[in-house]
């Protein structure tokens, strides 16, 4: 399969976080599996962490990248064939960062790693948990 995994999916694996289902850890691990992370998850991170609202045990400009590469997911840079599908998706989802990640995720046809319910409202294809081969 090929995977984008949301921001929090991200940062719940690199952390052992309790949250994190065994079944989306092992999809991750699963070497035959190609695991993204967006250039729009880091975003997201650099402007909660100036925030205050992501403590972070290094620079996040430094840290996060280093994670994606130590655990083998790969960089997927925000382009215009996705920003296109914008103007397409409904104003379901208030969070700008989600949004494009489903933008991202119907673009590239990869499969939306996430555990936020809102998303389940839009055409994108979604990991199910319990549902997974």
């Amino acid at each position: 399969m090929n995977l984008l995994i949301d921001t929090h999916i991200f940062l719940w694996y690199i952390t052992d976080d309790a949250r994190l289902s065994p079944e989306i850890a092992h999809a991750i691990r699963r070497p035959e599996n190609q695991i993204h992370l967006s250039a729009v998850s880091l975003w997201e991170c650099l402007v909660k962490h100036q925030l205050g609202k992501l403590p972070l045990p290094q620079a996040p400009e430094a840290y996060l990248p280093l994670q994606r590469q130590r655990h083998g997911i790969a960089p997927l840079d925000l382009d215009e064939a996705s920003i296109r599908h914008l103007v397409k998706l409904p104003a379901l989802h208030r969070d700008p960062f989600d949004r494009m990640l489903i933008c991202q995720a119907i673009e590239h046809a990869l499969v939306l790693v996430t555990m936020d319910e809102a998303i389940r409202r839009y055409p994108v294809t979604l990991f199910e948990v319990g549902r997974q081969g």
